[in-house]
């Protein structure tokens, strides 16, 4: 019998009986999306927005109760402004950008994670998973009403998964029973569990941390703390050995305990014993009201490849961190990003289908950059030995006092995107005054234009970025549309284009990705050198 898991906090796809399903034999998909989260919704509707049409199979009919994700960073917001559902992610969630950390009663420092001024987009924002989903889905709703080919179907559970040399066919069961659809590309985006891993025989490879970690949801209306990330290391009021504050938009506080590894799942999540934590963190005087809560313990694992033959995994399903550090839908929104323009370029005979062996090796590097960092929070935040432990308290006691120990402190390394240093898909960079920040494999940054924002001007497209020199006019190389792209001095009234894409030098020329990663970059155009870098970014050189 079907059913569902968990209650909905939105029930936006209802079960409605599909074509499909009474075809005499089974329909082939461009793409089949096997999970309807984030990542699943967003592979859909990058996919989508290409014009390429994408199905995405859920085994529910819409967003799940509980905050659970709630970070979600400055590049995976730039993302979603592209996908058309970053402004009301960003007039909904609360803005953050400075945190604060703790041991004891003392604050040993705080941090800002966005200092400099002209961007679009806040280090941070605090925003709910179901909301973040929903936004999505509306975004989708609205591309589907421009005749985007994007088909989400609740109820539709993948219960068995073949892979064939150029398809893949997906065993599907519905409340009116099963049926069976092919397709000809799968992008599992089905959770840490995956069943579609699991079907095809593959694993993680990584850590599990022996602790846990209650999570409780809280409503209150409290001016005792701000909009900040506040970390307490052994905190005073003795809940956890750590403590974790966030606040989410209305008025709900996400607070994490570290609670040890030996734990009575149970019986800590009875609301008494909730209640006696939080009591002893708030004051007895703290009205607050219970919305979620669970527990959850770390993992730093990935599988060993994200690519396998037609199927691709992407966010949970293909790798795992530890959630200090907001590095897991935020990767995930990353690999859709990485995944969706190369794909589409595939499908449209545009590239071969070993492009898609560099989002393999692409997102890998960032999986592993990512748990390099999530394990190095998680054995500070949960020391494995007293010599250990004894080095996080002198640096803690060290930080309060003296600027030079305070980059020791690892409450969490925060999200930040990955720069594709070593990329097969890297073109030549050209310009020894250029910034760092902008280097071929970076992310582009932001910046303030006379008239709107950089990134808002780059887009989706393949483009040629000329600042302070004349640019080519678009062209075209083997079916890829190239478009070209002027940022005069007038344009850059702060300055901000100069240092974040000039440096010491007087002009420049950039290659830009899809996804807004840099491929090139030189002083001058040279239309060979250009033209060289488009084939080598596209997995055609």
């Amino acid at each position: 019998m079907f059913q569902d898991r968990y209650p909905l906090a939105f029930k936006l796809y209802p079960y409605r009986k599909s074509a499909d399903q009474d075809a005499p034999r089974p329909v082939r998909h461009p793409v089949v999306i096997v999970g309807g989260g984030p990542i699943g919704m967003a592979a859909a509707l990058d996919l989508g927005r290409q014009g390429i049409p994408a199905l995405v199979l859920d085994d529910h009919e819409g967003v799940g109760m509980g905050s659970r994700a709630i970070c979600f960073a400055k590049r995976t917001l730039e993302i979603a402004d592209r996908y058309g559902c970053g402004a009301p992610m960003l007039d909904k969630g609360v803005v953050w950008n400075v945190g604060k950390v703790f041991q004891d009663d003392r604050q040993v420092f705080e941090f800002n994670l966005l200092p400099e001024t002209g961007h679009r987009n806040p280090a941070f924002i605090n925003l709910q998973q179901p909301y973040f989903e929903k936004f999505i889905f509306e975004a989708i709703g609205a591309e589907q009403d421009r005749g985007a080919p994007i088909e989400i179907r609740g109820k539709n559970r993948v219960d068995a998964v073949e892979t064939h040399g150029d398809h893949v066919v997906l065993s599907v069961t519905t409340p009116d029973g099963p049926y069976t659809v092919e397709a000809d590309w799968v992008i599992a985006c089905d959770g840490a569990s995956s069943p579609v891993r699991t079907m095809l025989g593959l694993g993680f490879e990584g850590r599990v941390f022996q602790d846990s970690f209650l999570i409780a949801d809280i409503k209150m209306t409290s001016d005792d703390f701000p909009t900040e990330r506040w970390f307490w290391f052994e905190p005073h009021f003795k809940s956890g050995a750590s403590t974790l504050l966030h606040k989410q938009p209305d008025d709900v506080w996400r607070i994490d305990f570290q609670i040890g590894w030996d734990v009575d799942r149970a019986e800590e999540l009875k609301e008494e014993n909730i209640r006696r934590r939080l009591d002893a963190m708030l004051g007895n005087d703290v009205d607050y009201e219970m919305v979620w809560s669970s527990i959850y313990t770390f993992q730093c694992r990935r599988m060993k490849r994200f690519r396998h033959g037609r199927v691709m995994f992407a966010g949970d399903a293909a790798h795992q961190v530890s959630p200090f550090g907001a590095r897991g839908a935020n990767s995930g929104f990353q690999d859709v990003d990485n995944l969706g323009w190369k794909l589409g370029l595939v499908i449209a005979g545009k590239a071969p289908e070993t492009l898609l062996d560099t989002y393999d090796d692409e997102r890998v590097y960032g999986a592993d950059e990512n748990i390099l960092n999530s394990t190095r929070s998680t054995d500070f935040i949960t020391p494995k030995s007293k010599a250990s432990r004894g080095f996080r308290d002198a640096v803690l006691k060290l930080a309060e006092k003296h600027p030079f120990a305070r980059p020791l402190v690892n409450s969490g390394r925060l999200s930040v995107p990955c720069v594709y240093d070593r990329s097969a898909l890297n073109g030549p960079d050209m310009l020894p005054g250029g910034p760092a920040r902008s280097r071929v494999g970076s992310p582009c940054p932001d910046a303030p234009l006379a008239d709107g924002f950089l990134l808002d001007r780059l887009g989706n497209d393949f483009v040629v970025l000329a600042i302070n020199t004349e640019p080519p006019s678009d062209f075209d190389v083997a079916g890829i549309k190239v478009r070209s792209l002027q940022i005069a001095t007038a344009d850059d009234p702060s300055g901000a284009v100069q240092d974040r894409y000039l440096g010491t030098e007087p002009h420049a020329v950039y290659l830009i990705r899809p996804d807004q990663h840099v491929a090139a970059r030189t002083r001058t155009y040279d239309d060979g050198v250009f033209r060289g870098a488009l084939l080598t970014a596209c997995g055609k050189d």
